[in-house]
């Protein structure tokens, strides 16, 4: 797909005052309108609400968006919400990329004035990354439970115990000719005088 055929919509998110007491969302959206292949941009009190969700559907039916970007908090919280709501639209949700102006920006930047800088910098990198995105399929592969263990020294040899204890096949390589590493080598342990092998 050429990049002048990307039609990508923008969501910058207040986050309630989580974003908005720091950064200028409405100064962001407008930044991200004069975007190379920006159809539209918005800011919203919170983007992951359903009206918030609702508004990426019908810009994507709309407009006939290809590409989201959503400036908000971590990917780690809502990710799969905009996924959610891009692939229920009919967009492939691989084509949804999160800009984090939350911890990136508002949450450490005292000022006002660089803290929306930034969050147009975080934004433009993410219009223009998500430019070279493309659809992902998720399938699923049969997978054996099993597990690699380099050393058979204790900390390879307790590594490989509670492995298995946890019902994995466990392959233990170790590359001297016995199992033990250094405590195979002495003679008795302190405080016990255990004998070490």
């Amino acid at each position: 797909m050429s990049h002048s055929k990307i039609q990508t919509g923008v969501y910058v998110c207040h986050c309630g005052t989580n974003i908005a007491s720091t950064v200028d969302v409405a100064a962001v959206a407008q930044f991200a309108r004069g975007l190379e292949g920006v159809q539209v941009a918005h800011d919203y009190a919170y983007m992951c609400s359903d009206p918030g969700q609702d508004m990426i559907k019908q810009d994507i039916q709309q407009y006939g968006l290809n590409r989201i970007v959503v400036a908000s908090c971590s990917p780690l919280m809502h990710e799969p919400t905009f996924r959610r709501a891009c692939a229920e639209a009919g967009l492939n949700p691989f084509l949804m990329l999160m800009a984090n102006i939350r911890e990136h920006c508002s949450w450490v930047v005292d000022d006002r004035e660089q803290a929306t800088e930034k969050a147009r910098a975080a934004v433009a990198a993410a219009v223009w990354r998500v430019r070279s995105h493309r659809p992902l399929v998720m399938r699923e592969v049969q997978i054996t439970p099993s597990a690699l263990v380099l050393g058979g020294g204790i900390a390879g040899i307790e590594a490989a115990l509670r492995l298995a204890d946890s019902g994995k096949h466990v392959y233990l390589v170790e590359r001297e000719p016995s199992i033990g590493g250094r405590l195979s080598q002495i003679y008795k342990t302190f405080p016990t005088l255990d004998c070490a092998a």
